[in-house]
């Protein structure tokens, strides 16, 4: 018993030697991550033929991009949902020169996995929608464009396609090296014009096109709430600041109402008749104000993995004063705002010409009027049931409630009261 004592102790200091050992060496050497090859990096690493680092092979600096290097990059994701403003936002980003930015590649994976879902509440399915959309995140801020072929259909044949979601609201993927059918001097290339005069994208030059960019933006909006995010967001790989858009949810019920015609039929036809069908689905809406809440809480209760990551931005604040908002935009971002985003902006802004009256954003007729225009195209029955079921997110966000239909088509009350949200630094 004595001598099994003894080992005991012994153990136990050598133990403690071996764990000092490693916190020394641990703590004497700069951070750094070398990730094994796979689907989600290897075609960033230069193919799926690479050695693991494991193996004694090569080493971080054959890494450069995995070493810990926050300044070499910064990654920037639009979080939001259909029809709160997240387009505009993100042409924001799309016109600086330093910024490769995609538009809403998420759509590829939901169409895949679970098609025709807009918005789907089962457990199974958010699970799966969730784990492919990270990983898919992941490549793409690393500039692996190749692991977004496993969701476009038909198959990109050769790495070429002209399947890709809304290619053409792309800055990057619509001039040169990736299409040649506009210069350096062609500014504004509409969306559609893009579509029909580039060729099939060819994903190779634009993964090219991406790392030659300082920085990456990916607007999503089919990921509900913050805190599915959190696994990329604490990745010192990435490096990703959020900019959480929100938009007063009666005005993207009304917008949705308009857009969605078919999904949001039983919508328009309580507006039409005033009487709310039996078999409406409450969800279009009840879920919208269930992630803003559950989102919004988050963010603002500032939990440690979201320091300096983590901005919540009205579309109501960023319509009535679009310069300056997007100027805090790329403070909190730490990046020059350059001047093709502030001449798009004075473009895309101002009051209703007839080129403007055409444009895509219906911000551009009058950013400050379109923000409210909600108020004249639903009925105070809607109002009111949308008020009883989003008081909660409506309070929290700083939307003011209205109590008769005289007070919702008032135009000269604001229905959007004066608050500021400090990001989280």
């Amino acid at each position: 018993m004595q001598c099994s004592w003894k080992a005991v102790i012994l153990l136990a200091l050598a133990s403690i030697a071996i764990q000092y050992t490693a916190i020394r060496t641990l703590t004497s050497k700069p951070f750094q991550l070398c990730p094994v090859p796979s689907p989600q990096n290897c075609g960033l690493l230069g193919g799926p033929e690479t050695e693991s680092p494991i193996e004694g092979r090569a080493g971080c600096d054959d890494y450069p991009y995995f070493s810990f290097n926050a300044s070499r990059k910064t990654h920037i994701m639009v979080l939001a949902t259909t029809r709160s403003g997240s387009s505009f936002v993100g042409q924001l980003l799309n016109q600086h020169a330093d910024i490769f930015y995609l538009f809403e590649p998420l759509y590829h994976v939901q169409t895949t996995l679970i098609p025709r879902l807009s918005h789907s509440r089962n457990a199974a399915d958010r699970r799966v929608m969730l784990g492919a959309s990270r990983d898919l995140l992941r490549s793409l801020y690393g500039c692996d464009l190749y692991f977004l072929e496993s969701y476009i259909k038909p198959a990109p044949a050769n790495h070429t396609t002209d399947k890709l979601f809304r290619r053409g609201a792309s800055r990057a993927l619509c001039s040169l090296p990736v299409c040649d059918a506009f210069g350096p001097t062609d500014a504004n290339v509409e969306e559609g014009d893009c579509v029909k005069k580039c060729a099939p994208l060819n994903m190779t030059l634009a993964a090219d096109a991406c790392r030659e960019k300082r920085h990456v933006a990916i607007k999503v909006v089919r990921v509900p709430e913050i805190g599915d995010l959190r696994a990329l967001v604490e990745d010192p790989r990435l490096n990703i600041k959020v900019i959480q858009l929100v938009r007063d949810p009666r005005g993207i019920l009304s917008s949705r109402i308009e857009t969605f015609r078919d999904t949001y039929r039983l919508w328009r036809i309580w507006r039409a008749t005033g009487r709310r069908p039996y078999n409406l689905d409450l969800s279009q809406l009840t879920v919208v104000c269930e992630d803003f809440l559950g989102s919004v809480s988050t963010g603002l209760s500032h939990p440690h993995w979201l320091k300096g990551k983590y901005m919540l931005v009205r579309y109501e604040d960023l319509s009535r004063n679009p310069l300056l908002k997007t100027m805090e935009i790329y403070d909190f971002l730490g990046l020059p705002m350059d001047k093709s985003v502030e001449e798009w902006i004075q473009t895309n802004t101002r009051g209703s010409t007839e080129l403007s009256a055409k444009h895509k954003y219906g911000t551009v007729r009058d950013s400050a009027a379109n923000a409210e225009s909600w108020r004249l195209k639903l009925s105070y029955d809607m109002v009111e049931y949308t008020q009883a079921t989003c008081h909660k997110v409506l309070h929290q966000l700083g939307y003011k409630a209205v109590k008769s239909a005289e007070e919702l088509k008032n135009m000269s009350l604001s229905l959007v009261q004066d608050k500021t949200f400090v990001p989280f630094s």
